[in-house]
């Protein structure tokens, strides 16, 4: 199995030294040239060329259509490309149309698990089309995962990832609201997080954000400016449908408010930072 990953950015680099020490062939390409990682390519095209998986873990629809407009008429015959970044539906489903016209194979494959899923070989993936061709490329992504979901067709775990992220946003607002209260109230860190040891809130989301919130160190796991443009998705996948989500809404400008304070490369943890006091 000849791998060409493209996108090496935190997820990307991890699967790519993931997938080399189980010994498959792996050739790797970023937009800024990264010589010094092994595999690494600087033609895109030539990365590309007779490989049997092509995977795609670049940040938004834009870059995925810059890079297959610069590998598609290279690809061989039945090359499967696997597509992981969280975009809309419909541009998953133009793209899989591009990717067809060539005598490929697209899946719509995004994922959940963020760095340290990836680190840990414990990603959740959600997979969108014919299960046909996923069984082909099984063995590569079961040693990088704890669950492979089977979600319907081309878009459908596209649309789910999105509805999935709006989630994991507005929960952890809520989360960021009353962390801020309890400090305002004079209550410590410490006293908070033991309480939801105890509560009804608990979650992984919670356990995660914790270390963060203690510290007040943002360090990107999922960055503002992505989390943004998910929401934004979110947003048109659901005016598309005739649906009003009017909470989303409003959390959606609170993350332009982060973005204009500079968060937009940290963790999404940092929109503690945009509930201010009355007044400010």
């Amino acid at each position: 199995m000849r791998i060409a990953l493209f996108g090496l950015g935190i997820i990307g680099s991890i699967w790519a030294r993931h997938w080399r020490a189980d010994a498959f062939d792996v050739r790797v390409w970023n937009r800024t040239p990264k010589p010094g990682v092994p595999g690494f390519v600087g033609d895109a095209g030539d990365a590309a060329r007779d490989a049997d998986l092509i995977s795609l873990v670049v940040a938004d629809g834009q870059a995925v259509g810059a890079v297959l407009d610069q590998i598609l008429d290279k690809i061989k015959l039945g090359t499967i490309v696997a597509q992981h970044g969280t975009i809309g539906a419909d541009e998953t489903r133009l793209f899989a149309r591009r990717v067809l016209e060539r005598g490929a194979h697209y899946l719509d494959m995004p994922f959940t698990g963020s760095k340290t899923g990836a680190e840990n070989r414990q990603t959740v993936f959600m997979v969108g089309g014919d299960s046909a061709v996923f069984e082909k490329v099984e063995k590569v992504y079961s040693r990088i995962s704890k669950k492979i979901l089977p979600v319907g067709k081309i878009g459908d775990a596209a649309a789910l990832k999105l509805a999935l992220n709006l989630l994991l946003a507005n929960f952890y607002q809520g989360m960021a609201e009353s962390f801020r209260l309890a400090q305002q109230a004079g209550i410590s860190k410490e006293t908070f997080f033991d309480a939801i040891d105890f509560h009804a809130s608990k979650s992984f989301l919670t356990e995660s954000k914790k270390p963060l919130l203690m510290a007040d160190d943002f360090a990107p796991q999922f960055s503002v400016k992505h989390m943004h443009k998910d929401l934004m998705l979110a947003l048109d996948l659901a005016r598309s449908l005739g649906l009003l989500l009017p909470q989303t809404g409003v959390l959606e400008t609170s993350y332009t408010k982060a973005e204009e304070m500079g968060l937009a490369d940290m963790d999404y943890a940092s929109l503690i930072r945009t509930i201010q006091n009355a007044g400010d």
